[in-house]
């Protein structure tokens, strides 16, 4: 296993920090390399080793996150409804910039998509239509419903500067969704 350079690694991390700062402050198609490169404080060559452009660098920054949530619903799928929330709900909490940018720009409505098939993806493999309060219902309308209604209450939480902790969050939500499954 070959080691990745740690010049290379702290470059591309400056990079998406200063991508996503970058798209609190305005709009992501009014963002330039240049202004990448002078808040990154890397040359524009040093992004374009590594990124396309800069619509390259953001699809690779939300598949970044995307794939740790994918890893850590490996974890979750075993504990309870509140449990796991709690453990995503500490994980928005602690990439708030993040998530606060991605949700609320209009330069990046990709991120709530893929976001939201990332969840509706894993609600459905959660989800037993054949329990008797779910019987008649339809699997996919079950994981859509659920994976939106989840989208929904982290935007508002968001949004609204998590005005509950982590803790109270992941209990209602659990409450919620083991009404559901």
């Amino acid at each position: 296993m070959s080691k990745v350079d740690r010049r290379i690694l702290k470059s591309q991390e400056a990079i998406k920090k200063a991508v996503i700062g970058l798209m609190s402050e305005k709009s992501f198609d009014s963002i330039t390399i240049q202004d990448i490169s002078d808040r990154a404080n890397v040359h524009r060559a040093t992004i374009y080793l590594h990124y396309t452009d800069k619509f390259d660098l953001l699809d690779k920054l939300i598949e970044e996150y995307i794939n740790e949530m994918r890893e850590m619903n490996g974890y979750v799928c075993e504990l309870d409804w509140r449990d796991a929330n709690l453990v995503y709900f500490e994980y928005f909490e602690r990439n708030y910039l993040f998530f606060s940018t991605m949700l609320a720009s209009k330069g990046a409505p990709s991120f709530r998509t893929r976001f939201l098939e990332f969840l509706i993806e894993e609600y459905k493999a959660e989800v037993d239509v054949n329990e008797e309060k779910n019987h008649g219902l339809n699997e996919e309308i079950m994981g859509c419903f659920m994976g939106t209604a989840f989208v929904g209450i982290v935007e508002w939480w968001i949004s609204k500067g998590m005005p509950y902790p982590p803790e109270v969050m992941a209990s209602q939500v659990g409450i919620l969704l083991e009404r559901v499954v």
